[in-house]
Protein backbone atom coordinates (compact mmCIF):
# COMPACT_ATOMS: atom_id res chain seq x y z
CA UNK A 1 0.00 0.00 0.00
CA UNK A 2 1.46 3.30 -0.49
CA UNK A 3 2.01 6.07 2.26
CA UNK A 4 1.45 9.58 2.24
CA UNK A 5 4.00 11.23 3.23
CA UNK A 6 4.24 14.76 4.52
CA UNK A 7 6.90 17.04 4.39
CA UNK A 8 6.62 20.28 5.45
CA UNK A 9 8.77 23.26 7.32
CA UNK A 10 8.66 24.90 10.56
CA UNK A 11 9.94 27.55 12.76
CA UNK A 12 11.38 26.29 16.68
CA UNK A 13 7.90 27.49 17.91
CA UNK A 14 5.80 24.62 15.57
CA UNK A 15 4.43 28.02 13.15
CA UNK A 16 4.19 26.97 9.35
CA UNK A 17 4.00 30.64 8.11
CA UNK A 18 3.73 34.04 9.72
CA UNK A 19 0.50 35.79 10.22
CA UNK A 20 0.35 36.85 6.79
CA UNK A 21 1.46 33.59 4.94
CA UNK A 22 5.39 34.49 5.01
CA UNK A 23 7.70 31.67 4.57
CA UNK A 24 10.78 34.07 3.92
CA UNK A 25 12.35 32.82 7.25
CA UNK A 26 13.20 29.31 5.91
CA UNK A 27 16.59 28.50 5.80
CA UNK A 28 16.31 26.76 2.55
CA UNK A 29 19.58 26.17 1.05
CA UNK A 30 21.11 24.16 -1.47
CA UNK A 31 21.73 20.77 1.18
CA UNK A 32 17.98 21.63 2.21
CA UNK A 33 16.88 21.31 -1.42
CA UNK A 34 18.68 18.40 -2.14
CA UNK A 35 16.97 16.50 0.82
CA UNK A 36 13.34 17.78 -0.48
CA UNK A 37 14.30 16.75 -3.48
CA UNK A 38 15.04 13.15 -2.55
CA UNK A 39 11.41 12.49 -2.59
CA UNK A 40 11.17 12.70 -6.35
CA UNK A 41 12.58 8.91 -6.09
CA UNK A 42 10.07 7.97 -3.63
CA UNK A 43 7.19 9.64 -5.07
CA UNK A 44 4.96 9.65 -8.05
CA UNK A 45 2.34 12.31 -6.86
CA UNK A 46 1.10 14.73 -4.51
CA UNK A 47 -1.49 16.05 -2.22
CA UNK A 48 -2.26 20.25 -2.15
CA UNK A 49 -5.20 22.08 -0.09
CA UNK A 50 -6.60 24.76 -2.98
CA UNK A 51 -4.50 27.95 -1.79
CA UNK A 52 -0.73 25.63 -2.08
CA UNK A 53 -2.16 24.40 -5.29
CA UNK A 54 -2.80 27.69 -6.54
CA UNK A 55 1.01 28.88 -5.22
CA UNK A 56 2.64 25.65 -6.64
CA UNK A 57 0.51 26.39 -9.90
CA UNK A 58 1.37 29.65 -10.31
CA UNK A 59 5.08 29.39 -9.90
CA UNK A 60 6.29 25.87 -10.94
CA UNK A 61 4.27 26.33 -14.44
CA UNK A 62 6.42 29.36 -15.18
CA UNK A 63 10.13 27.89 -14.34
CA UNK A 64 10.48 26.21 -17.67
CA UNK A 65 10.32 28.85 -19.59
CA UNK A 66 12.18 31.28 -17.15
CA UNK A 67 16.13 31.61 -17.98
CA UNK A 68 17.06 32.42 -14.54
CA UNK A 69 15.76 29.10 -13.31
CA UNK A 70 18.39 26.53 -11.60
CA UNK A 71 18.48 22.91 -13.14
CA UNK A 72 17.00 21.41 -9.39
CA UNK A 73 14.09 24.04 -9.95
CA UNK A 74 13.44 22.34 -13.63
CA UNK A 75 14.01 19.30 -12.25
CA UNK A 76 11.02 19.68 -9.39
CA UNK A 77 8.97 21.80 -12.44
CA UNK A 78 9.43 18.28 -14.49
CA UNK A 79 8.51 16.05 -11.47
CA UNK A 80 5.60 17.96 -11.01
CA UNK A 81 4.27 17.97 -14.60
CA UNK A 82 4.92 14.01 -14.29
CA UNK A 83 3.50 13.40 -10.69
CA UNK A 84 -0.41 13.31 -10.10
CA UNK A 85 -2.00 16.61 -8.49
CA UNK A 86 -4.15 15.66 -5.69
CA UNK A 87 -6.26 18.64 -4.83
CA UNK A 88 -8.52 18.92 -1.87
CA UNK A 89 -11.17 21.55 -2.33
CA UNK A 90 -14.99 22.55 -1.46
CA UNK A 91 -14.52 25.69 -3.96
CA UNK A 92 -12.76 24.48 -6.95
CA UNK A 93 -15.11 22.99 -9.57
CA UNK A 94 -12.02 21.92 -11.69
CA UNK A 95 -7.83 21.80 -11.53
CA UNK A 96 -5.72 21.76 -14.37
CA UNK A 97 -1.66 21.39 -14.85
CA UNK A 98 -0.35 22.31 -18.45
CA UNK A 99 -3.42 20.88 -19.62
CA UNK A 100 -2.40 16.92 -18.11
CA UNK A 101 -5.07 15.04 -17.27
CA UNK A 102 -2.91 13.38 -14.35
CA UNK A 103 -4.92 15.49 -11.81
CA UNK A 104 -7.22 14.55 -9.35
CA UNK A 105 -9.69 16.64 -7.44
CA UNK A 106 -11.28 15.58 -4.24
CA UNK A 107 -14.36 17.70 -2.94
CA UNK A 108 -16.01 15.57 -0.23
CA UNK A 109 -15.49 11.49 1.15
CA UNK A 110 -11.86 12.42 2.13
CA UNK A 111 -10.92 10.09 3.98
CA UNK A 112 -12.96 7.38 1.38
CA UNK A 113 -11.41 8.83 -1.90
CA UNK A 114 -7.46 9.11 0.26
CA UNK A 115 -7.98 5.49 1.05
CA UNK A 116 -9.05 4.40 -2.16
CA UNK A 117 -5.90 5.67 -3.95
CA UNK A 118 -3.41 4.84 -1.03
CA UNK A 119 -4.59 1.11 -2.48
CA UNK A 120 -3.75 2.11 -6.04
CA UNK A 121 -0.66 0.87 -7.80
CA UNK A 122 2.19 3.70 -7.22
CA UNK A 123 5.04 5.05 -5.59
CA UNK A 124 4.26 6.99 -2.30
CA UNK A 125 2.46 10.56 -1.96
CA UNK A 126 3.85 13.80 -1.27
CA UNK A 127 1.95 15.75 1.00
CA UNK A 128 3.59 19.09 0.69
CA UNK A 129 2.62 22.32 2.75
CA UNK A 130 -0.82 22.81 3.05
CA UNK A 131 -1.25 23.14 7.12
CA UNK A 132 -4.90 23.58 7.29
CA UNK A 133 -5.30 20.10 5.23
CA UNK A 134 -2.28 18.45 6.98
CA UNK A 135 -4.48 19.01 10.19
CA UNK A 136 -7.73 17.14 8.84
CA UNK A 137 -5.07 14.43 7.77
CA UNK A 138 -3.75 13.93 10.98
CA UNK A 139 -7.40 13.77 12.38
CA UNK A 140 -8.30 11.41 10.31
CA UNK A 141 -5.07 9.40 10.23
CA UNK A 142 -4.37 9.63 6.49
CA UNK A 143 -0.95 10.56 7.04
CA UNK A 144 1.84 7.76 7.28
CA UNK A 145 5.17 9.04 7.79
CA UNK A 146 5.89 12.41 9.06
CA UNK A 147 8.95 14.60 7.59
CA UNK A 148 8.97 17.85 9.54
CA UNK A 149 12.10 20.38 8.86
CA UNK A 150 12.59 22.54 12.03
CA UNK A 151 14.65 25.73 11.17
CA UNK A 152 16.36 27.79 13.49
CA UNK A 153 14.06 30.74 13.85
CA UNK A 154 11.04 31.37 16.55
CA UNK A 155 8.20 33.38 14.43
CA UNK A 156 6.51 34.26 17.56
CA UNK A 157 3.12 35.08 15.32
CA UNK A 158 1.90 32.92 12.58
CA UNK A 159 -0.18 30.05 11.38
CA UNK A 160 0.76 26.87 13.61
CA UNK A 161 0.62 23.37 12.19
CA UNK A 162 -0.42 21.55 15.08
CA UNK A 163 -3.67 22.91 16.16
CA UNK A 164 -6.90 22.08 15.83
CA UNK A 165 -6.09 18.20 16.95
CA UNK A 166 -8.42 16.91 19.35
CA UNK A 167 -6.72 13.41 19.37
CA UNK A 168 -2.89 11.97 20.75
CA UNK A 169 -1.00 11.12 17.76
CA UNK A 170 2.03 9.01 19.23
CA UNK A 171 5.16 8.94 16.96
CA UNK A 172 7.75 7.19 16.27
CA UNK A 173 11.04 8.70 15.20
CA UNK A 174 12.59 7.17 12.18
CA UNK A 175 15.48 9.61 11.79
CA UNK A 176 16.85 12.81 12.65
CA UNK A 177 20.23 15.05 10.52
CA UNK A 178 21.18 18.64 11.37
CA UNK A 179 21.89 20.09 8.28
CA UNK A 180 24.63 23.12 7.98
CA UNK A 181 22.12 25.48 8.58
CA UNK A 182 20.84 24.47 11.83
CA UNK A 183 17.88 22.59 10.04
CA UNK A 184 17.44 19.75 11.83
CA UNK A 185 15.64 17.22 9.64
CA UNK A 186 12.97 14.69 11.21
CA UNK A 187 11.26 11.60 10.48
CA UNK A 188 8.64 9.83 12.28
CA UNK A 189 6.00 7.36 11.75
CA UNK A 190 2.51 7.02 13.58
CA UNK A 191 2.38 4.20 16.27
CA UNK A 192 -0.55 2.30 15.55
CA UNK A 193 -2.13 -0.18 17.71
Amino acid sequence: MRKIISLIHLSLDGLTSGPNDELDWITYDRELEQYAHSMHDLTDAVIWGRKTYEGMAGYWLTVPGNPDSTEPEREHARWLDNATKIVVSRTLDRIDWNGLDNTVLIKDNLAETINTIKQQPGKDIWFLGSPNLAQTFMQLDLIDEYRININPTILGVGKPLFANIDRQIPLRLLESNTLKSGVVTLRYEPVRA
